[in-house]
C-alpha cells in the first residue's frame, strides 16, 4: 500500500465490511452449534459438522420441514444421519424422508438407509411420484420384530455354531451370529439382538474365566514402515472424486495391490451407476443398464487406455494397477485399449512396448483393442449428434479456441444440413487441414466451451491406412469406446475430471449405455521427469542413453535396473488410491524394491574398487572351495561355492593407513575377519606407488578364526576372479523438481548431476560366471545389482538397482 501510496483511510469501509461479515458468520455458527446440539449432538460432533458443508446444508433443509414440530427421544440424530446420507440426485425428496423420520416410520438408520436407497434406485427424476406401498415396504414401515422372534432366531443360530463357541468360548467372534440374525430379522433392532445373544451365550458357556479374560494370541503381522511422504500426509483428507459412493480405509495404503483393492476400496455395484453423485439419469437409463448387465453378467469390466506415443513410466504402472487390479479382486475383466487417435505420434515400438509393460507387471488384458477399431461407429455417431443439432462443423483456428470462456463461435448455429455436407466434406479429403473442425455443443466444468470431437490430419493411420483423414479426439472418442466395450468403472486421473460433464453428455445424447468415471491423484516421482518431449530431449542432448537409461523413472528404465514388477506393484499399493496428487522421493520406491531383493536376491562376493592382497602364511597346500548359502538367513534355500586361494582382492575403502576415531575395518595395528574364509588377517607390509603414495597391495599374515581374538569386523573378498562392469546410478537430478524454474531457473537441462553414472571395471567371484540379463543379487555389503542387457558371453554388465539400507552407525 505505501509503495502505491494509497491512502489506509481509504480502506476502512473494505475493512469494516470484512469484520461486519466475519462477527456475522460468527453469529450464524453460534445459532447453528445450539440447533444441532439440540438434535442430540455433542459439542464437539456440532461444531464439527458445521465444517461439513454439504452436511450442513442438509441438515437446515430438513431443519426447515419440522420447524415448531417437539422432535421425540433419537429422531434428531436420524434427522442427521440422513442429512448426511442422502445423495444430490435424490435431495428433492428430503421432506418426504424427514416427514418419515418425524412420525416415527422410519425409527433407526437401517431403515433411514433403506429409504434413501428405495429412492436412489427408483426416484432420481425431480417430479417422478413415490410408490408409497412400495416405499413402505422397503423401508419396513411399520413391520414389528417381537422379542419372542429375535429369542428364538438367536437360539437358532447359536446352536448352529455350539461346537465352535465350546471350543473357543469368549474368545468367539460373536458378531458373526449377530450378521446372520439380522440377515434372517431385518428390521429387528440391534441392541435387541446383541442383549440375546449375550444371554444365550452366557447360558452356554457361564461365567468367564481367567482364561477367557486374557487376550487371543496376536497373529504376527508385518510391521509397516513409519513415513512422512506426502502421500501419507495427503491421505487423511485427500479421497476419491465420489468420496460419498467409495469407502477407503482410514490408512489408503496397503501392502499388496490384491490387499489394497480387496479391503481398501469399494467402488459401486455393476448395475448400480446410478448410486454415484453427478451421474446423469436420463429415461433410457434404466433400460441400458439392464442390457448392459445382460452383456457383461454383471462382472467388472475395466480398462488400461494408453496413447501409444512414447514409452510408459512409474504413473502409468499406477494407473496399470488400479484397473488391472480393481478387476481382479472382483473376478472381473481388464482391456488394454490403445487411444490410437493421434497417427502423427505413434510408432509400433510404442504399441509393442506397452504391451511388455502391462505384462511385465503381471496382468494379462482380457483382450487387446485400439479406439481404431471403432472409427466407423464414432464417425455415425458424429452424425448423430450433427442432426440432434448437438455439434457443428467450425472454421475457428486453434489460437481463436484457446483458454476459457472464448467468444462464441460465428459457425455455431449454422444449419444442420450445412454442417452435415461439410463433416462429410472433411472425411472425403476435401478441406484443407487446419480449416475446420467438428466442434460439441457443451461447456465443460473448466468453462472450457465447445470442445472438438473431430479434427483433419492427411497422415496414414497405423491401422487404417488412408482410410480416414479425419481423427477424433480423445474428449470424444473416450467415453464411447468405454460405453461400446461395457466398461462399469472408467478410472483415470485428476486431471480428467474436468472432462467427467463431456463424458456422461456424450454417451446421453447418443442414447448409449453410460459408464461411471472415477478419478482418482497422480503419481509422480521427485527428482524425475516423465514428460516424453523432455525424456526426447534428453535422449538427443545425449544425457541419457535412450528411454530405458537407468537413470530414467520410465518402465523400461526400471526393468533394466532390476527393480522387480512385484516391488513396482506393492510401492502402488502402498500410496494408495486417493484423489491427491502424491509426488514422493525415490527412496519410498527404493525401499519396496529392497524388501523384495532381500529375500530374492541370493549373495555373492564382489568387489568393486579391488585391492590386492597376499597372504604370506596361507594355511593350505591349494586354492580350497568353500560351501556358502545363498541366503545365510535361511540355509535351506540353497548354496554355491567360492575359491579361497594364497592372493585375494578386498575393497580399497576397506583399508586405511591413517584411520580416523571408531574405525572398524583393515589398518596397521587392526587385523579384519574375511568373511566365509575362517580367516582373520594382519598387515605386515604395505606397497605404495612410491610417486603417488597409493596403496598398490597389503602383503598380510593370517590366521584361522578360531585361534584369533574376534575382530571387529568381516569384509567381503574375492580370490581368483573374474573381470565384470559395474554401472552405480545415482539421482539423474540435483533438485526435487527440475522442471520448477522458481528452483532451477535455467531449466531441467541445466540441473543435471554430472555423477549420476559411474563406471568401474570390478573383481568378482567366479560363482557369477554364468548370469543370466535381469539376474539379481545381493552384493554383500555393497547393495543389490542387476545383469545388464549389454552382457555378453566375455562381457558381463551389472545394474546397481539400490544400495543397502545403511545402519546410522557403520563406520
Amino acid at each position: 500500500l505505501v509503495a502505491r501510496r494509497y491512502s489506509a483511510r481509504s480502506f476502512i469501509p473494505l475493512f469494516v465490511t470484512y469484520i461486519y461479515a466475519a462477527v456475522k458468520s460468527k453469529m450464524e455458527n453460534q445459532e447453528l452449534l445450539s440447533q444441532f446440539q439440540a438434535l442430540g449432538m455433542s459439542e464437539q460432533k456440532a461444531k464439527e459438522t458445521i465444517k461439513n458443508a454439504n452436511v450442513t446444508k442438509n441438515l437446515q433443509l430438513a431443519l426447515s420441514e419440522v420447524k415448531n414440530t417437539a422432535l421425540g427421544e433419537g429422531v434428531g440424530m436420524l434427522l442427521y444421519h440422513m442429512a448426511s446420507k442422502i445423495k444430490p440426485q435424490i435431495i428433492h425428496e428430503l421432506p418426504l424422508v424427514t416427514q418419515y423420520i418425524v412420525e416415527k416410520k422410519l425409527d433407526n438408520t437401517l431403515r433411514v438407509d433403506a429409504a434413501l436407497e428405495y429412492l436412489l434406485k427408483n426416484i432420481q427424476k425431480k417430479g417422478a411420484v413415490v410408490n408409497t406401498k412400495e416405499f413402505n415396504e422397503s423401508c419396513g414401515v411399520g413391520v414389528i420384530v417381537t422379542p419372542e422372534e429375535i429369542e428364538r432366531t438367536v437360539q437358532e443360530h447359536i446352536k448352529l455354531h455350539k461346537d465352535m463357541l465350546l471350543e473357543q468360548r469368549y474368545h468367539f467372534n460373536a458378531f458373526k451370529i449377530m450378521q446372520e440374525v439380522r440377515a434372517k430379522l431385518k428390521w429387528a433392532d440391534a441392541k435387541s439382538v446383541k442383549a440375546a445373544i449375550d444371554v444365550e451365550i452366557f447360558d452356554l458357556l457361564g461365567p468367564k474365566t481367567e482364561d477367557d479374560l486374557k487376550p487371543p494370541p496376536k497373529v504376527e503381522k508385518k510391521k509397516e514402515k513409519p513415513s512422512t511422504s506426502l502421500a501419507d500426509k495427503s491421505s487423511n483428507n485427500a479421497k476419491l472424486a465420489h468420496p460419498s459412493n467409495v469407502s477407503i480405509d482410514s490408512s489408503d495404503g496397503a501392502n499388496t495391490i490384491a490387499e489394497l483393492m480387496k479391503n481398501k476400496v469399494h467402488f459401486h455395484t455393476p448395475g448400480e451407476n446410478y448410486k454415484t453423485d453427478g451421474y446423469v439419469i436420463t429415461d433410457h437409463t434404466e433400460r441400458l443398464l439392464k442390457e448392459h448387465l445382460k452383456q457383461t453378467g454383471g462382472r467388472v469390466q475395466t480398462r488400461f487406455p494408453p496413447e501409444p506415443n512414447g514409452i510408459l513410466h512409474i504413473g502409468h504402472a499406477k494407473a496399470i494397477n488400479i484397473n488391472f487390479g480393481y478387476a481382479a479382486s472382483k473376478g472381473g475383466v481388464c482391456y488394454l485399449r490403445y487411444d490410437d487417435t493421434n497417427p502423427e505420434k505413434e510408432e509400433e515400438k510404442f504399441f509393442v512396448g506397452i504391451r511388455e509393460m502391462v505384462e511385465w507387471l503381471g496382468y494379462k488384458p482380457y483382450k487387446i483393442t485400439h479406439s481404431s477399431d471403432n472409427f466407423q461407429q464414432l464417425y455415425e455417431w458424429a452424425v448423430v449428434l450433427i442432426r440432434k443439432g448437438l455439434a457443428y462443423v467450425c472454421h475457428q483456428g486453434a489460437d481463436e479456441m484457446k483458454g476459457f470462456n472464448p467468444k462464441p463461435s460465428p459457425w455455431r448455429e449454422r444449419p444442420i444440413e450445412e454442417s452435415l455436407q461439410l463433416f462429410e466434406d472433411m472425411k472425403n479429403g476435401k478441406i484443407d487441414e487446419g480449416t475446420a473442425t467438428l466442434r460439441l455443443k457443451l461447456t465443460l466444468e473448466e468453462g472450457k466451451v465447445d470442445p472438438v470431437a473431430y479434427r483433419i490430419k492427411f497422415v496414414p493411420h497405423h491401422r487404417t491406412g488412408n482410410d480416414w483423414c479425419i481423427y477424433p479426439t480423445y474428449d470424444y472418442t473416450h467415453c464411447l469406446c468405454d460405453s461400446i466395450e461395457n466398461i462399469t468403472h472408467s478410472l483415470c486421473t485428476k486431471e480428467f475430471q474436468s472432462r467427467r460433464s463431456s463424458y456422461y453428455w456424450l454417451c446421453n445424447a447418443l442414447e448409449i449405455y453410460c459408464p461411471v468415471q472415477w478419478e482418482y491423484g497422480r503419481l509422480n516421482m521427485n527428482y524425475a521427469l516423465v514428460s516424453k518431449r523432455k525424456i526426447a530431449k534428453l535422449i538427443t542432448e545425449r544425457i541419457v542413453n535412450d528411454w530405458d537409461d537407468p537413470r530414467l523413472f520410465t518402465l523400461t528404465a526400471l526393468r533394466r535396473r532390476g527393480f522387480p514388477a512385484e516391488a513396482i506393484n506393492n510401492f502402488c499399493a502402498q500410496m494408495g488410491v486417493t484423489g491427491a496428487q502424491i509426488s514422493v522421493d525415490p527412496s519410498m520406491l527404493e525401499a519396496a524394491v529392497r524388501d523384495i531383493l532381500n529375500i530374492s536376491a541370493p549373495r555373492r562376493l564382489v568387489v568393486l574398487e579391488p585391492l590386492k592382497i597376499t597372504l604370506i602364511n596361507f594355511p593350505h597346500d591349494k586354492p580350497t572351495e568353500i560351501e556358502v548359502p545363498n541366503f545365510p538367513q535361511n540355509p535351506d534355500a540353497g548354496c554355491h561355492h567360492i575359491l579361497l586361494d594364497r592372493v585375494v582382492y578386498i575393497e580399497k575403502s576397506d583399508f586405511k593407513l591413517d584411520p580416523e576415531k571408531g574405525y572398524r575395518r583393515l589398518a596397521l595395528d587392526q587385523p579384519v575377519g574375511l568373511r566365509h574364509a575362517g580367516l582373520v588377517i594382519y598387515v605386515k607390509e604395505v606397497k605404495q606407488n612410491p610417486q603417488t603414495g597409493e596403496v598398490l597391495e597389503l602383503i598380510c599374515e593370517c590366521k584361522l578364526a578360531e585361534q584369533a581374538e574376534k575382530p571387529k569386523a568381516f569384509i567381503q573378498w574375492v580370490s581368483q576372479p573374474i573381470k565384470i562392469e559395474v554401472r552405480l546410478y545415482d539421482l539423474l537430478f540435483k533438485h526435487k523438481n527440475p522442471e520448477d524454474t522458481n528452483e532451477v531457473p535455467g531449466g531441467f537441462l541445466s540441473d543435471i548431476n554430472e555423477d549420476s553414472l559411474s563406471v568401474l571395471e570390478s573383481y568378482a567371484d567366479r560363482a557369477l560366471s554364468n548370469v543370466k540379463v535381469y539376474d539379481k543379487f545381493q552384493f554383500e555389503r555393497i547393495g543389490f545389482f542387476s545383469v545388464d542387457p549389454d552382457t555378453t558371453e566375455n562381457h558381463i554388465v551389472f545394474n546397481r538397482t539400490v544400495g543397502l539400507k545403511e545402519d546410522a552407525g557403520k563406520k
